[in-house]
């Protein structure tokens, strides 16, 4: 039986931070495919197929937290409620060193959480 490479949702309404992730992915050589989201409404729809089929399990979830419509903690929320993916690994990749946001992330599961202005070195060890 063939595996499926792993598929990789990134959710985050700034297009310069979103082009910036794919890229690092294809300096990094990692063909996994990538599927963009603008915020958590968009996210679960593709997540549950709403809008056509669905990302193609497993995946891999990059999260950021500052979003409009529904933001990445109210996502969280939703996933975790929802029984068919509240088991999908979410790493959170934001602008927010927050400690109360850190705090309510980790409270969701998330199995990371790197912020965005540091996330060089820590990102590129997630991607390996």
């Amino acid at each position: 039986m063939e595996t499926q490479p792993v598929t990789l949702l990134v959710v985050d309404d700034d297009e310069v931070d979103a082009q910036g992730i794919e890229r690092a992915f294809r300096k990094q050589k990692i063909a996994n495919p990538l599927v963009f989201a603008t915020d958590g409404i968009e996210a679960l729809k593709i997540l549950r197929g709403d809008d056509g089929p669905t990302v193609h399990r497993p995946f891999l979830i990059l999260l950021d937290l500052n979003m409009p419509r529904m933001g990445g903690l109210e996502f969280l929320g939703e996933l975790r409620a929802d029984e068919r993916l509240r088991d999908s690994i979410v790493f959170v990749l934001t602008t927010s060193d927050a400690d109360q946001d850190k705090i309510a992330a980790y409270e969701k599961n998330v199995a990371g959480y790197i912020v965005k202005a540091r996330a060089g070195d820590d990102f590129l060890k997630l991607l390996n």
